[in-house]
């Protein structure tokens, strides 16, 4: 029998969770050393982060390019994301109107 089959999936409160991202968004630890001092894996951790992370902080009128390159890279990856989610939720009014007619 295989042995994957056999094992349990493992559960962990928020407060774990919580802490584990804040090693990544507080105390600067890269995604890789968080895993391995949390024991998870990168998937996991990263979507808890992405859960959990408190949006980042918009940049000033002191930002660098550096800075400002970085927030519209975030920020057109948000758009991509949220229009999609958009045109999902339209067909799927679109689809459940239909049925209910």
């Amino acid at each position: 029998m295989d042995d994957q089959a056999n094992r349990k999936r493992a559960t962990y409160s928020e407060e774990f969770k919580r802490d584990a991202v804040r090693l990544v968004v507080e105390e600067g630890y890269s995604f890789r050393a968080a895993c391995e001092a949390v024991g998870v894996c990168d998937a996991t951790l990263r979507a808890w982060h992405r859960k959990l992370a408190p949006p980042p902080e918009p940049c000033g009128d002191n930002a660098t390019v550096d800075e400002l390159k970085a927030e519209n890279a975030r920020l057109r990856k948000q758009l991509r994301r949220t229009e999609l989610e958009r045109e999902i939720l339209k067909k799927a009014t679109a689809y459940f109107a239909k049925e209910s007619t």
